[in-house]
């Protein structure tokens, strides 16, 4: 090829560069992304995994907030107030949680109920509505709250009987209902027979009507004057009891309290007696009973223990994969790190801990340390065996990137093993590591609900319980009251869940293959 001259060109065409037409590399207009920052906006545009963060989120400030926003503790309990419906005030005029659940009965039964009601006030059938059905049964939708009613008849010292009349006179809350006489009292099952106030047919519970189809009023009454029977009472009375005339002209009163040995027997409605116990002897700063998420078959608040459960579940959970990723991190890195020999003798001895049963080291701990607290040796068989997985995975990224390009340059320019381990392998295998111990966490409460569940571990005592005890406590009534395990189910389903797409979003976002990645 025949080379161009430029011999010809003429003079004038050359000038001399000026200083300003030089080009030299410029500031870049952009600002640089961080790798935490990359990976944060990476997460952002995975929407499930937003989601799921959300969820946790909720979750978590659920666990720690819920158990100062009630007026009840782990430790309370009622054993009246047995799995007691939700009830949400927004919802009470509504057939949704409104503290009442679907009844069918019999008449006898239906009566019984009913008549609470007239007597009180506090409807036991919700707004008094009921069907028959075609094989003869009430169905109706009953009020839990209520529907306690009466009870047993109370035996009451002479004190809180004169406490209760102030009661009553001060709020106009009616708490004491006139008695029957001993000998006209039914025969019904002893928590209930302080419910019968009205006239039955023999001994039995069925009512016996009047001639327009109205229950007849069994109170026990006493006349006024000489022989008067003093029950000492004197506060608010039942509409009607206003000193009546009997049929033989003498002033009539009812009988509020009957004079046994220590004190007065006592027909006390029990929402009205429960709301007096624990405003006027300010028991435990309750004002009212109001179960959000309803009782347990034991009296128990579950709100109140399934946010308790669940902060101690988060605690727990969290404090055994920080233990258990910095154990693992640490062990793993050495082993993938250094290879060879080092690599065999700890991969042994990880294989020999990984094949001894989870469950066969927690009973052999709870044999051996009956005397220690169960959630010490929760923590111990979690922490024996639960930083292998962790340990395998850091191996296995070590593995991965420690023959790369840009180790093997840091290790010709002379850095260390620390260095090289820690600042240059580390950060890669982050990603990986990250997504491992936010999957732990839903992993080791599941293990933990599982346990207490199965009653291996009880962590029931004083003011800490577990989601599995409550989930326990709901298997025995799923057909009565199946709330009892619902909402704690639908916690643990959701954790579990939620977790799941989280820590598939971490996986994404933290992967160093996509770093600057628009996708």
């Amino acid at each position: 090829m025949e080379a161009k001259t430029y011999e010809n060109i003429p003079k004038e065409k050359f000038q001399f560069a000026k200083k300003g037409d030089l080009s030299h590399d410029t500031k870049l207009d952009t600002k640089p992304v961080s790798y935490f920052h990359d990976a944060f906006r990476r997460f952002c545009k995975n929407k499930g995994a937003v989601v799921a963060a959300i969820i946790i989120i909720f979750l978590i400030l659920f666990a720690l907030i819920a158990p100062f926003c009630t007026e009840y503790t782990v430790k309370y309990y009622d054993s009246q107030f047995t799995t007691t419906a939700p009830k949400c005030k927004l919802f009470a005029n509504t057939s949704f949680w409104d503290g009442c659940v679907e009844e069918e009965t019999d008449y006898i039964y239906f009566i019984e109920k009913y008549a609470i009601g007239k007597e009180t006030g506090h409807l036991v059938v919700k707004n008094n509505k009921y069907e028959i059905t075609d094989e003869g049964l009430y169905k109706y939708r009953k009020d839990t709250y209520y529907s306690v009613g009466f009870g047993n008849y109370k035996t009451i010292t002479e004190s809180e009987y004169k406490s209760i009349q102030k009661y009553q006179n001060e709020t106009g809350r009616q708490v004491l209902y006139p008695t029957v006489r001993l000998k006209e009292r039914p025969s019904v099952p002893f928590d209930r027979n302080a419910n019968i106030y009205y006239k039955v047919k023999g001994n039995k519970t069925e009512p016996a009507l009047d001639k327009d189809g109205e229950l007849v009023l069994n109170y026990w009454t006493t006349t006024a004057g000489a022989g008067r029977y003093d029950d000492g009472y004197d506060s608010l009375r039942i509409e009607g009891d206003d000193g009546f005339t009997d049929e033989n002209g003498k002033q009539t009163f009812y009988v509020y309290g009957r004079v046994v040995s220590g004190g007065y027997e006592v027909r006390a409605e029990y929402y009205e007696y429960y709301i007096y116990q624990h405003v006027v002897q300010e028991k435990d700063g309750i004002t009212e009973p109001y179960f959000l998420f309803g009782t347990t078959a034991g009296g128990k608040d579950i709100f109140t223990c399934l946010a308790s459960g669940a902060r101690f579940s988060f605690l727990f959970a969290i404090a055994v994969a920080a233990v258990n990723m910095f154990v693992g991190a640490i062990y793993g890195a050495v082993s993938g790190y250094y290879g060879g020999k080092i690599d065999l003798i700890m991969e042994r001895i990880s294989d020999i801990l990984n094949a001894v049963p989870f469950i066969i080291v927690i009973t052999l701990l709870k044999l051996n340390m009956g005397s220690a607290s169960n959630i010490l040796i929760l923590f111990i068989a979690f922490f024996l065996t639960g930083w292998i997985g962790m340990a395998s995975t850091t191996r296995m990224q070590f593995y991965r990137y420690k023959n790369q390009e840009y180790v093997l340059a840091a290790r010709t320019l002379g850095a260390s093993d620390k260095r090289l381990m820690f600042k240059h392998i580390f950060p890669n295998a982050l990603g990986t590591l990250v997504t491992s111990c936010a999957l732990v966490i839903p992993s080791m409460i599941y293990s933990e609900v599982n346990l207490s569940y199965l009653g291996i571990i009880n962590l029931e005592a004083g003011s800490i319980t577990s989601v599995g005890t409550l989930i326990t406590a709901g298997q025995s009534c799923l057909s009565s009251a199946p709330f009892v395990a619902l909402f704690p189910s639908i916690f643990l389903a959701l954790l579990m869940l939620s977790f799941n797409l989280f820590g598939n979003g971490l996986r994404d976002a933290f992967n160093p293959s996509l770093r600057g990645s628009e996708g």
